[in-house]
């Protein structure tokens, strides 16, 4: 069972840890055109993309469980299915995010703010980024296909040579072509249509079949997509939700002074790093989990859980001795003295980050596989209402440790709440009937 865990979870890892090197380098590009103005353009261009793709999670979510189900029933017909619907859809929103490129300009950078100089730039960065949706959102759903069909190392494989080309891309438009500050952006989207076209090639190679079976054409058939847009509209809620309290945590430590911005941004890194590792945990769980409940094998699926348990609180226990002592890791993040010394103020909630986002990690990553979505759904709404609930009735002498306080209470009750919910049901296996078309 460990075997087959970390045969999943490692690649995942892998690809997540590369993720945050795109935007290093973007940075490092923007950071020597002799301007702050030209650093700050690329953070908010990379949010503004960040708060719109945050919602569409579920194309790699929701695809990921139903495909590790119709994997385990041995359903090659569902799984054809499958990938179409998620294609498909991907698509169909990518249109609409580039039809729709004005207005959600103009909402992103009003929730954000910047100064007037970074907003001219950071809309020439969204205008050139913007057409690259298709690609992004086509690759999500592709991950989640591959995830479910039990292969990581090719989602892994996809997100490095994207984030490779992305990065050859930009410099050779910023310094090779002189495109200055706009080759930033050019180079992103032609990086993205190149990971594309690897990411196709690679599918077709490691599945020739699906050639012979991805019939397009039955696309318009709109039978057995109840289940697919069921599942994915609970995640989509659910991703929205938790958007909206990252939008209120950046928007209060912002409102703080400038100083408890720089402080929760260097917590938040270390809670991000924390992710990249249990995220590999759940990925694992959204594969194996949904393969053991397509098959009906409660036994596996149950040891399965807990093994994904007991290595959820192994990375947990490493990861709070290291954030109790989280001075040198400010250090690496900072040359600022007076932020680093205002960010050990804080050093217990640092510690208890991974303890209070662990169960919520790892039990989403279950509940994709199981396709009890409305579960996940609960526990953020549950969440939520108890983040604002809490932040508006601690005393406003806490400043920024109520703010804290209440987002570990979010991470915790949704590990509390997918707790209830497993136990509620003790027979896990799937009821799910494979999608037709």
């Amino acid at each position: 069972m460990n075997k087959e865990i970390f045969k999943i979870a490692i690649p995942a890892i892998v690809a997540n840890i590369t993720v945050p090197l795109l935007g290093l380098v973007d940075t490092a590009i923007s950071g020597h055109m002799g301007s702050e103005v030209f650093i700050g353009a690329v953070a908010v261009g990379t949010m503004m993309f960040n708060l719109i793709y945050w919602n569409f999670g579920f194309l790699r979510m929701g695809t990921s469980g139903l495909t590790a189900q119709a994997y385990g029933r041995g359903d090659r017909h569902a799984q054809v299915t499958l990938l179409r619907q998620s294609s498909t859809v991907a698509l169909l929103i990518a249109l609409a995010v580039v039809v729709l490129q004005w207005p959600l300009q103009w909402l992103t950078l009003w929730l954000i703010g910047p100064s007037p100089e970074v907003t001219h730039l950071a809309k020439t960065y969204f205008y050139i980024c913007v057409w690259g949706a298709p690609a992004i959102l086509l690759m999500m759903a592709l991950k989640g296909w591959l995830l479910g069909m039990q292969d990581s190392v090719s989602a892994m494989m996809i997100s490095i040579v994207v984030n490779v080309l992305n990065i050859v891309a930009s410099v050779l438009c910023v310094y090779g072509l002189d495109m200055g500050f706009s080759g930033i952006a050019a180079g992103t989207v032609a990086g993205e249509y190149l990971g594309l076209l690897f990411a196709l090639w690679l599918v077709r190679r490691r599945f020739p079949w699906l050639a012979g079976e991805l019939h397009w054409r039955d696309t318009t058939h709109m039978q057995g997509t109840r289940l697919f847009f069921r599942v994915n509209g609970d995640i989509f809620v659910r991703s929205f939700l938790v958007m909206l309290v990252m939008l209120a945590f950046i928007a209060v430590g912002a409102r703080s002074g400038d100083m408890t911005l720089a402080v929760n941004t260097l917590m938040m890194q270390l809670f991000t790093l924390y992710s990249h590792f249990l995220d590999g945990v759940a990925f694992a769980g959204e594969a194996l989990v949904g393969k053991y409940a397509g098959r009906g094998d409660n036994p596996r699926l149950r040891l399965c859980v807990r093994w994904l348990m007991v290595w959820g609180l192994a990375f947990s226990a490493v990861f709070t001795l290291v954030y109790a002592f989280p001075h040198g890791v400010f250090a690496l993040l900072t040359s600022e003295a007076q932020v680093v010394q205002a960010a050990m103020h804080y050093r217990l909630w640092c510690a208890l980050i991974p303890a209070a986002g662990m169960a919520a990690f790892v039990w989403d990553g279950v509940f994709i596989g199981l396709t009890r979505t409305r579960w996940l759904l609960l526990a953020v709404v549950v969440a939520f209402v108890l983040f604002f609930a809490l932040y508006a009735l601690l005393p406003a002498a806490w400043g920024n440790n109520k703010l804290w306080i209440a987002y570990l209470l979010f991470l915790v009750t949704r590990g509390l709440v997918l707790t209830v919910g497993y136990y509620l049901h003790p027979r896990v296996t799937s009821t799910q009937s494979p999608p037709t078309s």
